[in-house]
């Protein structure tokens, strides 16, 4: 039920902040307030981030209080409260109760929605072998993979195309494309997505990657990575099972042991590609040592 509150969370806040961004305008329009105004920026602020997110500037990343947003919501949220009652005007104390709102879901969205309950690290622990599993690749065909031992790989488990995230941190990972490919590393890209969402996104990247598909997420329950009811409500109706995997990153060595393992706690928070190359640089000196 968390999930499921969780899934209907993400998807109403983004269009909540717009419509209380676009009231705190109208309201302005018909009379400046300098209480609306901190309505509006509260409101904007929610809005734009999520616009950002989705549509102008996929970004891979951030920090995990996104301390720059959180500052501006909570210093807007002030500035209304402050000069609603400076002003002592009945009318404009409504926009204390939007301005509190505002501030509410944003750290709901910061401290409850952005985490994950506790992950198990122990399956997945550094010098554990990766538990073998099946996958498909774009056309369907089953993948093992134990067919990727004599090779370091890198695995990444992404939630799907629809997240930005995970699409800015693909693209990252396929501009390291030679240096890992020097290293002699295969990479694996898997999602539970349909496998045509797939095909789609290996035509985008064009890189050697293996674009594998977990059907009905087989493999993440396997290796207890699974999300259940983990996409935002509604996103099914573009094809997508409502049941998806942690962003989750494993680095294995040519004889399928685990060397490096990202099991991050935030959907936000996840580690740079400088990260991986400085570990396969590291197993590969232990290698020659």
């Amino acid at each position: 039920m968390i999930n499921v509150a969780k899934s209907i969370f993400i998807t109403a806040f983004p269009v909540y902040g717009m419509i209380i961004g676009i009231y705190a305008v109208c309201q302005l329009l018909s009379g400046f307030s300098l209480p609306w105004l901190g309505v509006a920026l509260g409101g904007w602020a929610i809005a734009l981030m999520f616009a950002g997110l989705f549509i102008f500037r996929p970004f891979a990343r951030t920090k995990a209080t996104m301390p720059k947003y959180t500052t501006l919501i909570l210093a807007s949220t002030g500035w209304a409260i402050v000069t609603a009652y400076a002003t002592q005007t009945p009318p404009v104390y409504a926009a204390i109760v939007f301005a509190v709102s505002n501030t509410l879901g944003w750290l709901i969205y910061i401290y409850w929605y952005s985490r994950f309950n506790l992950r198990s690290k122990e399956l997945l622990a550094v010098g554990k072998p990766l538990p073998s599993f099946v996958l498909e690749n774009e056309a369907g065909e089953q993948v093992q993979s134990k067919s990727f031992d004599g090779h370091p790989t890198l695995w990444m488990f992404y939630r799907g195309n629809w997240c930005p995230l995970c699409m800015a941190q693909i693209k990252e990972v396929a501009q390291q494309y030679k240096e890992l490919s020097q290293r002699g590393v295969k990479v694996a890209l898997v999602s539970p997505q349909p496998h045509g969402y797939s095909r789609q996104l290996a035509e985008k990247m064009k890189v050697p990657f293996y674009f594998l598909v977990d059907v009905k997420n087989r493999a993440a329950r396997q290796l207890e990575i699974i999300s259940e009811n983990g996409i935002p409500k509604g996103f099914e109706i573009l094809g997508y099972d409502s049941d998806t995997v942690l962003p989750t990153v494993i680095i294995t060595n040519a004889e399928g042991k685990i060397i490096f393992a990202d099991l991050t706690n935030n959907y936000r928070v996840r580690p740079e590609p400088a990260t991986f190359l400085k570990v396969l640089d590291e197993e590969g000196g232990e290698c020659r040592s």
